[in-house]
């Protein structure tokens, strides 16, 4: 692909969500009746709401953010040089004002963009809507309202790979393993977050698997690029 963006302008991005309370029974009967409603297509008929409840990290309505990893190019030695950063933690609130701290201070050049796997169907909407929950003005590069199409600061690495095909997904794990880049999901994926989070309460390994994510998108544009992959030492954490 002979990509329009200067790879030097991307921020390559990954989150991890949860369910915002740990047990159902945490829910108010309000919240409860309003989760039943919103997964009510998605259920099998074997799976109770409440097993279902698992899952409510995907929504933004019932789900909240406790990792956002982002990465960025820079040129050393006539070298890329990848360079890692995470906003994590407890705090909800906290981690998306640094995080939009960060886009304000340094990713804001009209020709910054962002850049995720399926990024456009969850990560960046996510984000935005967490903001919105959390009375956080939101940052020029989420706010989308009023933008055309092309006017929208966003790549996503699923979408590039679809060539048109809508109908078409392709995994994280799975477009890394055929275009040979090492997989992100050697120690836990995505259903594993909560789990783990949860009940280890181990931050830290959720902050390590969104980094690889964060680090896999990047690898993947320069596939795209047809530029060589970066290695271990070209990778650097800030």
């Amino acid at each position: 692909m002979n990509l329009s963006v200067k790879l030097n302008d991307l921020l390559f991005l990954d989150i991890e969500t949860v369910p915002e309370e740990e047990n159902w029974s945490a829910l108010s009967k309000e919240r409860q009746e309003l989760y039943e409603k919103k997964t009510r297509y998605q259920r099998k008929e074997e799976a109770t709401v409440e097993e279902f409840y698992q899952r409510a990290g995907i929504w933004a309505e019932f789900g909240k953010i406790i990792c956002i990893s982002v990465g960025y190019f820079v040129d050393v030695a006539n070298k890329k040089q990848l360079r890692l950063t995470s906003f994590f933690g407890d705090d909800e609130q906290q981690i998306l004002i640094d995080f939009k701290v960060l886009l304000n201070k340094h990713f804001v050049k009209n020709s910054h963009v962002l850049c995720a796997h399926n990024g456009k169907e969850f990560d960046f909407p996510f984000i935005a809507r967490r903001m919105i929950v959390h009375q956080i003005e939101l940052p020029r590069k989420l706010n989308l309202f009023g933008k055309k199409p092309w006017e929208v600061p966003h790549l996503d690495t699923l979408e590039m790979w679809k060539f048109g095909d809508y109908k078409h997904y392709t995994s994280l794990k799975l477009l890394t393993a055929i275009l040979g880049i090492p997989s992100p999901k050697d120690d836990i994926d995505g259903s594993e977050v909560a789990a783990v989070y949860y009940k280890e309460k181990n931050l830290q390994r959720i902050v390590n698997y969104c980094e690889k994510d964060t680090i896999a998108v990047a690898q993947i544009l320069l596939r795209f690029n047809n530029q060589p992959l970066l290695n271990l030492e070209d990778i650097v954490s800030i």
